[in-house]
């Protein structure tokens, strides 16, 4: 068999692969959603809003894509100007150390091994509660961030929006 009949045959049997497993993603019910889409973030910040609403809070909900770019950021009113950036950066901190934000945090206390992360990548990473990465069918999507609340309720918020992910997905 010659190079290009090689060829042919691998780049055959990955086509076979894909078409296989896009079959079997579509009947078995599943998402196909491999990255992060303005349809998906803005339906998923809808939800943490009408959750922050209901607490009380008006906050800043972001979510990136799983390279940390921003996808969608809304404000709700009254919300603290300096949450916008805080959101944002949170996000960020999720897909830059695949971790939440509040996770982090504990690691970068003093004594621990990470102190003083807080300092790097430009001042960009949070080290308190309130980002969380967004996986789905076990992959990394994205992150979420919410500011303007406590660090408790901002955590409690983003952690919200992680659970229900799937769900905003599937309603879609």
């Amino acid at each position: 068999m010659g190079y290009k009949s090689v060829k042919r045959t691998v780049v055959d049997m990955n086509q076979e692969e894909l078409i296989k497993q896009t079959i079997e993603s579509y009947l078995s019910g599943g998402n196909s959603l491999q990255d992060m889409n303005l349809k998906t973030a803005n339906a998923l910040i809808a939800r943490v809003q009408e959750r922050a609403k209901e607490m009380g809070i008006p906050v800043v909900a972001a979510v990136s894509d799983k390279a940390g770019r921003p996808v969608a950021v809304q404000c709700m009113d009254g919300a603290y100007i300096g949450s916008y950036d805080v959101a944002l950066n949170k996000t960020y901190t999720c897909v830059a150390f695949k971790m939440s934000t509040e996770a982090l945090g504990k690691l970068a206390q003093p004594g621990e091994s990470l102190y003083g992360i807080q300092f790097t990548n430009e001042g960009k990473i949070v080290i308190f509660g309130g980002g969380e990465p967004l996986y789905l069918g076990g992959k990394m999507i994205g992150a979420l961030g919410v500011s303007g609340g406590s660090a408790e309720q901002d955590t409690a918020l983003a952690a919200y929006g992680k659970d229900i992910l799937k769900e905003v997905v599937t309603c879609l």
